[in-house]
């Protein structure tokens, strides 16, 4: 079965909406949008939260539905709109200037550059420790919200990144905890030899960490996949369990 490789522009919003009903609560957390899945009370892990990061389509459909399912593992979850009210869409048109959104937004005064997105990301942080009580706090990465994963160690403690996107050397060395990367077989963005050399990274510092490597799928597949493909069902429960595993294993 082949994959098709997609443009970096466009691998990140191509992808299929989930059906289910989300049972967490849209809130803000100071003036972002966020969501909020809370574990039944016979279920949660005491100060123990997750940090969800997203990828660019941000809080939608498929990542509550996510949230939904980390809290059904006992984790009290949180999506942070990392993109100040500029999500993109599913599925935009091949010719979407995907740089000049990603440096400008979509008004050409809202960046969703790194000195933008870290203080959103140190607001959800704030709010999971200071005002939910969060003491182990774990942090999962979607496509663009992976960087961010690496990027505040030590307030995250234990991290998951699922097809990640621009995280660079120096921020894979930063991170001095427990890290978990789910990788697609086919990815412009973290292609084989980028997988490599975070291997190679990850090695050398000391500390526990797993990549894993999905066939058959491409870059997104964690979050936008097509469900009624086996491979790519297969690939998205996989990588969610792997997700879990790992928190359960380092973070409680």
């Amino acid at each position: 079965m082949a994959t098709i490789a997609y443009p970096p522009a466009k691998c990140c919003t191509v992808g299929v909406k989930h059906e289910g009903t989300p049972t967490g609560q849209d809130i803000k957390v100071g003036k972002y949008d966020a969501y909020l899945a809370v574990p039944e009370s016979s279920k949660v892990h005491k100060d123990a939260g997750i940090l969800f990061i997203p990828d660019v389509i941000c809080i939608w459909q498929n990542s509550k539905l996510m949230a939904d399912q980390y809290a059904a593992n006992g984790y009290l979850c949180l999506i942070i709109d990392v993109f100040n009210g500029d999500p993109l869409s599913l599925n935009r048109s091949d010719d979407f200037d995907f740089i000049a959104w990603l440096t400008k937004g979509s008004t050409g005064d809202n960046p969703h550059t790194a000195e933008h997105v870290d203080p959103i990301v140190k607001e959800a942080i704030k709010y999971l420790t200071e005002e939910k009580g969060i003491k182990k706090l774990g942090a999962v990465g979607y496509c663009f919200g992976a960087k961010y994963v690496a990027r505040h160690y030590p307030s995250i403690q234990v991290g998951f990144m699922a097809h990640p996107s621009f995280v660079d050397e120096d921020e894979f060395r930063a991170f001095k905890a427990p890290l978990s990367i789910a990788a697609a077989e086919t990815d412009a963005i973290f292609p084989t030899d980028k997988r490599h050399r975070a291997e190679v990274i990850l090695a050398e510092k000391g500390h526990p960490y797993q990549i894993n490597l999905y066939s058959q799928v491409v870059h997104g597949f964690s979050v936008r996949c097509d469900l009624s493909n086996k491979v790519e069902k297969y690939a998205r429960e996989q990588a969610f369990l792997q997700a879990v595993t790992w928190f359960d294993t380092w973070l409680i």
